[in-house]
């Protein structure tokens, strides 16, 4: 089975907060085959997405697409997680 490659990586948050770089459409497709989240809608959507690109259906793109919009609206999108984050950091510090 071909890898069928990201345009780029999409890095997200893993487990305790430990980045992880999602490189291919297979990755995508396992990472989300583990997902014990909701499985709302733009899950299916984006499961569905992996499955035609991995079939050769359709191309990675779409998929990878997808894939970032469900890890953005899961919070677990690295480097919007890590703003998140600070700026939590920051709010608490001036509260106390």
């Amino acid at each position: 089975m071909p890898a069928k490659h990201f345009s780029q990586p999409v890095a997200i948050f893993v487990g305790l907060g430990f980045p992880r770089e999602i490189n291919t459409v297979f990755e995508a497709y396992q990472f989300l085959e583990e997902w014990t989240g909701s499985r709302s809608p733009s899950y299916a959507t984006t499961l569905a997405l992996c499955q035609a690109a991995l079939s050769g259906d359709q191309d990675a793109e779409p998929a990878r697409v997808a894939f970032e919009a469900f890890v953005r609206s899961r919070g677990i999108l690295a480097p919007e997680a890590m703003e998140l984050a600070a700026a939590r950091a920051a709010q608490e510090w001036v509260a106390a």
